[in-house]
């Protein structure tokens, strides 16, 4: 197994995690039952970050760029839907 599809699976799992986190702190019954789930989820979020930056850095994790015209388009679609 190779370095990036490593990095690919710390990158699904951490966001499994932050998903994780984000419904605990939804569902959390109790102040420091939320607090907890709320400061892991900060946590791994910057956790998240750092590997998406380690990724793109590489070259592993690119992103395109949308034109604006396209994001107008969409934008509109919606709007038409309301």
């Amino acid at each position: 197994m190779d370095d990036k599809t490593i990095m690919e699976g710390i990158l699904l799992t951490t966001k499994g995690v932050c998903d994780l986190y984000m419904h605990g702190a939804i569902e959390s019954s109790t102040e420091k039952v939320n607090t907890a789930f709320k400061s892991a989820l900060t946590d791994a979020l910057c956790m998240q970050d750092t590997i998406y930056k380690q990724m793109s850095q590489k070259g592993w994790y690119s992103t395109e760029t949308v034109p604006q015209a396209k994001i107008d388009q969409v934008k509109q679609k919606y709007a038409s839907a309301n």
